[in-house]
């Protein structure tokens, strides 16, 4: 099933990509990768989780922080390829997670990001990742995801027009 239907099927709007809190980009795409700067768990703008897990949070609460990171990452996505459905899949995870120091369940709570992006891309949600423990997160975050997607060679129909627009400009300026 496409991604965008998936959307649908499952009740999940993405939201408005949050924008970068600081001097950097959002998304930046390099070839067929498309590397994501850091996700909050942000609504509207706001921290929807603040604190540490282990202590303020507890494992489900992070799971949902995680989910919600991965609907804006996906917003971020959308955003800069136009459509889900170009999405290959999603090659990395990277999941910061502020904890306290005996707390040991990372795994169970970057799993909210990781079933997310399973939910929507299926068998294109399959990644590799990373998570580990911090002693603080901008904003007092929960968790911070940072993901890697690969873009499929098929792009969306919107972009392929811009493209030969773009070549096209480009050939009659040289002529």
């Amino acid at each position: 099933m496409k991604a965008e239907a998936m959307l649908v099927e499952s009740e999940l709007k993405l939201p408005e990509p949050p924008p970068p809190r600081g001097n950097y980009m959002a998304a930046f795409r390099h070839d067929s990768l498309l590397f994501i700067s850091g996700q909050f768990p942000l609504i509207n703008g706001q921290l929807a989780y603040r604190g540490k897990l282990g202590r303020d949070l507890d494992v489900a609460d992070g799971y949902q922080a995680a989910r919600l990171c991965a609907i804006n990452a996906l917003s971020q996505v959308q955003k800069i390829l136009l459509s889900l459905d170009v999405v290959a899949g999603i090659a990395r995870l990277e999941g910061y997670l502020q904890t306290t120091a005996g707390f040991q369940e990372h795994a169970k709570v970057l799993d909210g990001a990781s079933d997310l992006f399973h939910q929507v891309l299926g068998e294109r949600g399959a990644h590799t990742r990373v998570v580990f423990g911090v002693g603080s997160l901008p904003l007092d975050a929960p968790i911070e995801i940072v993901v890697t997607a690969q873009i499929s060679r098929r792009q969306h129909p919107l972009r392929q027009w811009l493209t030969r627009t773009r070549s096209r400009i480009r050939a009659r300026r040289r002529s």
